[in-house]
């Protein structure tokens, strides 16, 4: 008898939930839409404040958008670039304030496109024309500047100049990434792709040892919660406090805290005298001995010496070898 082929088992592949997007905020932002008819993109950014890790999930949740009717609407002046801006005044010296005015100028010069012309360029992108690429790229680089502007200071040697030029880059992968059939605006899909090169920039060049994309988020939100504390409070608030006003549990306070710590050179500079102190000068040796350490070892050596004067040669080879007398 012919054997009967085993048919083979169809393998099942299963989609790991989104550790970014959760069904239950997913469920709140689409009851919030059908309510009003739209949702804003700060909304988006709230609910999901990391969803830069997960792009192919934030596609989906923009395709569910558009098929349950529901618009994302851009905050107002989300786009506008003043060169006067007083946050950088504060943040930057003042010889790099004029770079930057040169910059702002220089990108203020190209019109921002409308959604038909963004959707034009897109088709002519797909067919691998550069100057369309080109022209989509200089029309948002104002974009790129106003969420570069978000991330000042979080890095002590990262500009403002620094982050655009990382941002312009997650700008670049957003081009060449942009579907235009799926109907949502190209500023707003190239925002999570700046926000991600950005983060990104900051994890990897912020620090001597690299913290990972998800702390970033976290120490930030640290920094936050101490603040407000620090303001109600009138005095540094205790772990504690820090803890309950994050909600999370204590030991994840003291782990934060443990991470956020800089690691500093032992060439740093001491003091503003012309000895050109260094750091490394003012830590003790533990591992050296002290000099009364020394000293007694010394006088235990030369004492030892003495008494072996009365063994044999034998016996002063054996205990020497014993315990190491001759080299330690």
């Amino acid at each position: 008898m012919p054997r009967k082929k085993q048919s083979k088992s169809k393998k099942i592949k299963r989609v790991r939930p989104s550790s970014v997007f959760s069904p239950e905020k997913i469920e709140n932002l689409f009851r919030k839409g059908r309510s009003r008819g739209f949702i804003t993109l700060n909304e988006i950014l709230h609910s999901f404040p990391n969803l830069e890790k997960d792009i192919k999930g934030l596609e989906k949740l923009y395709q569910d958008l558009e098929n349950k009717g529901i618009e994302v609407k851009e905050r107002k002046g989300f786009l506008e670039m003043e060169e006067k801006d007083e946050r950088i005044k504060k943040i930057l010296p003042d010889l790099r304030i004029d770079s930057i005015r040169m910059y702002l100028k220089e990108i203020g010069q190209t019109a921002m496109v409308s959604a038909r012309e963004e959707k034009e360029l897109a088709k002519r992108i797909e067919k691998g024309d550069e100057e369309a690429k080109k022209k989509l790229i200089k029309a948002n680089l104002r974009l790129v500047v106003s969420i570069a502007k978000r991330y000042v200071g979080r890095s002590w040697n990262l500009t403002l100049l620094d982050l655009v030029q990382e941002g312009n880059l997650g700008l670049f992968r957003a081009v060449e990434k942009f579907d235009w059939r799926k109907g949502y605006k190209f500023s707003t899909y190239a925002t999570w792709w700046i926000r991600q090169a950005v983060t990104r920039a900051i994890a990897d060049q912020a620090r001597t040892i690299r913290i990972p994309v998800h702390m970033i988020e976290t120490i930030s939100k640290y920094e936050k919660a101490k603040r407000r504390l620090l303001q109600s409070l009138g005095r540094d608030p205790l772990p504690e406090e820090i803890a309950a006003e994050m909600g999370i549990e204590v030991e994840k306070v003291h782990h934060i805290i443990q991470i956020k710590q800089r690691a500093v050179s032992l060439e740093t500079p001491v003091g503003d005298d012309d000895k050109n102190s260094v750091l490394a000068e003012f830590i003790e040796d533990e591992k050296t001995p002290s000099p009364l350490t020394m000293a007694a070892r010394n006088l235990l050596k030369k004492r030892l010496e003495e008494i072996s004067t009365e063994l044999t040669p034998r016996e002063k080879k054996i205990l020497a070898m014993r315990f190491g007398l001759e080299d330690g």
